[in-house]
């Protein structure tokens, strides 16, 4: 079925190795009183964000024509480098954020010496540099611009979910990567997050690119100058033409750690937290499966696994979120509440429910799959079973997965 998803044939070529011209003129000025994109922070206050400009050239070879998003420690933006004529993504980091551990990832995944193809499904770092700012250094990263990320095409389906056969090539990609990523290049992801948002789709309609810089050179970016900052709104690709979309890629590796050390520290989004996370036990690289395994809920059943609610603080916390695996998979084994630091918060001595919210209704993998029926349904649920599991090493590894009867159509 890989005609759901179509490789993108290298990176997109820009038509022009020359700088372009764009106007500082005819754009739509902000009110100063409608607060757009980085100004939710208050790092422009304190001068953390680096003063990008659409038409700046960079590094004398990186020329931004528009911006695709920001985040509270970095901004991105789409450029034209003149020296391999190809659109690229500029990650440019705030200047309280140093990102040298995530450049050393990147740089430790391009020379792991194998040919495994689940490297082709993460997103590697094309060139990484430092600018300097009015208030301190800021590093960069280059790397292939993506069309979009998961949650994006969700919210784009009708039906706000993934089909069935299109669920399960990203599964094979997903898989595929980690696979790489856990036996070859020996690191685990650790989810900040493993996540329909941090996996992203290749652009194989090279068009959108074009579209996309013709667009701001007729329509300039909307934008507001705040305490000398250039505050620019972002702009989005074009849909791709047809149904063309690239390969997808997991990304963000900012808190990639080693899997040759042992590991205990708090970890990966709250609705995705593994057991050993939330008892604070010793984890490793399945982590990232139980986090597959619940990532697979967002995108085919409309909804989290586990969300964690506690019903007295209305909000997020460990001994809810404990509750409901209880409530799903039955009392936890008794070796892994005696690894657990915080076990004895919430689990007696006998590995009974000590917390002080009640358990919630017990209910089942079967109860929750709502769009699967017969011997199609049992498999998919035992493949996700192979993940959600409370003992780590009861966990399939990414490789074991693959090959999966539901993954590979055999039912």
């Amino acid at each position: 079925m890989a005609s759901f998803w179509n490789l993108a044939k290298g990176l997109v070529r820009v038509p022009d190795s020359q700088p372009i011209r764009f106007s500082n003129s005819n754009f739509r000025a902000l009110p100063s009183d409608q607060e757009i994109e980085e100004e939710a922070h208050d790092a422009i206050s304190k001068g953390r964000y680096f003063p990008v400009r659409i038409g700046d050239i960079l590094e004398n070879k990186y020329q931004v024509v528009g911006k695709l998003g920001y985040g509270v420690g970095s901004t991105v933006w789409l450029a034209n480098e003149f020296r391999g004529r190809r659109a690229v993504a500029l990650k440019v980091f705030t200047n309280d954020h140093q990102n040298r551990e995530e450049t050393n990832i990147y740089k430790h995944l391009t020379s792991v010496p194998s040919k495994h193809p689940g490297r082709n499904y993460l997103r590697n770092a094309l060139d990484t540099f430092t600018l300097q700012g009015p208030r301190g250094e800021h590093q960069c990263l280059v790397h292939e611009p993506m069309l979009e990320n998961t949650q994006e095409l969700l919210r784009r389906n009708p039906s706000h979910r993934f089909t069935e056969d299109l669920l399960r090539v990203l599964l094979q990609r997903l898989l595929s990567a980690l696979d790489f990523l856990h036996n070859d290049a020996h690191l685990i992801h650790t989810a900040i997050d493993i996540s329909a948002w941090n996996i992203l789709l290749g652009i194989e309609d090279k068009s959108i690119i074009h579209k996309f810089i013709e667009a701001e050179q007729k329509h300039p970016s909307a934008r507001k100058e705040v305490q000398g900052y250039t505050v620019y709104a972002s702009r989005s690709f074009d849909s791709p033409s047809g149904k063309s979309i690239g390969e997808p890629m997991l990304s963000d590796f900012g808190s990639a750690v080693s899997g040759e050390v042992e590991h205990d520290e708090d970890v990966q989004p709250n609705v995705y937290r593994a057991p050993e996370v939330c008892l604070k036990a010793p984890w490793s690289y399945s982590i990232d499966i139980w986090n597959v395994g619940c990532l697979i809920w967002d995108l085919f059943e409309r909804k989290h696994m586990f969300y964690g609610k506690d019903p007295k603080e209305m909000r997020y916390m460990t001994r809810a979120h404990l509750a409901e695996m209880v409530a799903l998979m039955g009392p936890p084994p008794l070796e892994l509440l005696k690894k657990g630091k915080r076990t004895a918060e919430f689990f007696d001595e006998n590995g009974e429910w000590r917390g002080d919210i009640p358990l919630p209704d017990r209910t089942s993998l079967e109860e929750s799959e709502e769009y699967l029926e017969g011997s199609n349904k049992k498999a998919f649920l035992r493949f996700v079973r192979k993940m959600v599991q409370w003992r780590p090493e009861d966990r399939q590894t990414a490789s074991q997965l693959l090959e999966d009867d539901w993954l590979n159509w055999r039912l």
